[in-house]
């Protein structure tokens, strides 16, 4: 998932565009198929180290992880919704991974990611993919923080070549005992070297020269790591990959009756939310990046379903919409499937064919690479900055990442939400109450929304208007009066009359219901622009 900051890459000429109206785009051309075919090697440079790095973190044999991005490239990559964005197993999942798979086996993880699939199909058929649109920035931006920063800690265990020790807050209470053994251990020194200058590399390639700086910095990290690892001899530990063919793990029928498990049913849910959120999220900032045809959201979380669906029926990673290779792929120059299509043709190949090669990287380089996926989603920096542009949704975001960190994903972005609805409930529930008096008389003048949020402002404002012997309560300016506010206004001026007390009450003009639509201005309807006269309230 990224932040969308980049500029908008010009579409070179005649290429990028949406054909128009009654129009049918014009096939790829020759020099465009040699830019895809370039570009798909870049995004198979970047997604390798992370396919195996992802699956180290997740808790699996390394070979899923490459399985779900041959899914993601040779699947997902057919299918329609976005041209450009890149699909495979992602970082942010897998924290939530390593938990089901610890809490209900590997066995069940396929299964997991299939019902996950189908969840998503059904969502995009009943064309689903744009509510996901409508969760606040707030929210986004504390999940994406709440996935970052439990990917850190479980990654500074695997820095160290020491296994992690559970959630987030057990691997917080872990980590003072941490470094002191790491230190007195010779090998875990030197995974922690290897580890922090992957780190390094990560954070800093960027400045690097081209063409040198043009390669991919996780490919660079991995290369470095596994050549020092070989020349020095360092006993530290390596990737485990074995096979792609004896990882792959259908599911039989049996597997399938532990979906009828509650816990095994949340996670499904939980899976689902993030990752078609996280991938539809992509997808609006993988928009920004270039001028080409827009991601359709609703075939794209439909696809995304496809992808999952295959993924879970071989028993491996749910896989999501990379914002990491998405970028790369639109970066390198790509403009149509091809490119996305071939990366996971070349994932295919090198599982195949090199799968030896892969036993020579260090662990700890790949959670190097990771910490710097996981610093790059929590960034810090975006805390302080919400606060400075609104302090409410500066708690919002607070709120999420904690819950997060606290529970789990799905209950940390279920309270994000709810803390936003609530701040703009408030913030809508804004109501002026004005007095003035004159003898024995009072009038009272409300505007703006009067809701049950400012229930106690009212009661506390009508209070003392109960001594007087005649009172005006004028709402004709309320926006809108709930029917809490309006009985409770009612009710009190029944009470007075009751004691004698002379009480007028002018109620707003009757606004149309909010859930039916307006009527639709008909061509020939004539419209009245002249000013408004006064606004006439209803009695009571």
């Amino acid at each position: 998932m990224g932040s969308g900051r980049h500029a908008k890459r010009p579409a070179p000429a005649g290429r990028g565009a949406p054909a128009g109206p009654g129009t049918s785009a014009p096939p790829p051309s020759g020099g465009v198929i040699a830019t895809d075919v370039v570009a798909s090697l870049v995004v198979f440079l970047v997604a390798l180290p992370l396919c195996i790095g992802v699956a180290a973190a997740s808790g699996v044999p390394v070979a899923l992880g490459i399985i779900s991005g041959i899914v993601g490239g040779l699947v997902v990559g057919f299918l329609p919704g976005s041209n450009l964005q890149v699909s495979g197993p992602a970082a942010g999942l897998a924290a939530l991974v390593l938990e089901a798979v610890t809490d209900h086996g590997l066995e069940m993880l396929g299964p997991i990611v299939l019902a996950t699939g189908l969840l998503q199909m059904v969502l995009g058929a009943l064309k689903a993919g744009r509510f996901f649109q409508a969760i606040p920035v707030s929210v986004i931006g504390g999940m994406l923080a709440g996935i970052g920063l439990p990917l850190i800690l479980g990654q500074l265990y695997a820095l160290t070549d020491h296994a992690q020790l559970g959630n987030a807050l057990k691997n917080i209470a872990g980590l003072p005992a941490l470094f002191p053994d790491t230190f007195a251990d010779r090998s875990a020194t030197q995974a922690l070297a290897l580890g922090a200058l992957a780190v390094t590399i990560c954070a800093l390639w960027k400045k690097v020269p081209k063409p040198l700086g043009a390669l991919p910095a996780p490919l660079v990290a991995v290369a470095l790591g596994a050549l020092l690892t070989a020349l020095l001899g360092m006993g530290v530990k390596t990737v485990d990959f074995g096979s792609l063919g004896n990882a792959v793990l259908i599911p039989g029928p049996e597997r399938f009756a532990g979906l009828a498990d509650p816990a095994v049913l949340g996670v499904v849910v939980t899976f689902t939310v993030i990752a078609s959120a996280e991938s539809l999220f992509s997808a609006a900032a993988v928009d920004r990046m270039h001028s080409g045809p827009r991601t359709r959201y609703n075939p794209e979380l439909f696809s995304q379903g496809v992808g999952n669906a295959v993924a879970g029926a071989l028993g491996a990673l749910p896989i999501t919409a990379v914002i990491a290779r998405s970028s790369a792929n639109v970066q390198a120059g790509a403009t149509t499937k091809v490119s996305r299509v071939l990366h996971g043709a070349w994932l295919l190949g090198f599982g195949l064919l090199l799968p030896g090669v892969l036993g020579l990287i260090p662990v700890s380089v790949l959670a190097g690479i990771l910490v710097h996926s996981g610093w790059k989603l929590l960034d810090p920096g975006q805390f302080p900055e919400m606060w400075r542009k609104d302090r409410g949704e500066g708690v919002v975001m607070v709120v999420t990442t904690g819950a997060i960190v606290v529970g789990n994903l799905l209950e940390g972005v279920l309270a994000g939400v709810a803390v936003a609805i609530l701040l703009a409930a408030v913030r809508m529930s804004r109501v002026r109450m004005d007095t003035v008096t004159e003898g024995d008389s009072a009038l009272l003048v409300m505007s703006g929304n009067a809701t049950f949020l400012r229930l106690p402002q009212l009661i506390a404002t009508l209070e003392p208007l109960s001594a007087r012997s005649g009172v005006q309560l004028d709402l004709t300016a309320v926006s809108h009066l709930d029917l809490a506010c309006r009985e409770e206004v009612e009710e009190w001026a029944q009470r007075q009359r009751g004691k004698g007390t002379a009480v007028e009450v002018l109620l707003p003009r009757t606004a149309p219901e909010p859930w039916k639509e307006p009527a639709p201005l008909s061509g020939q309807q004539d419209v009245d622009l002249r000013p408004l006269g006064p606004r006439q309230g209803g009695r009571s």
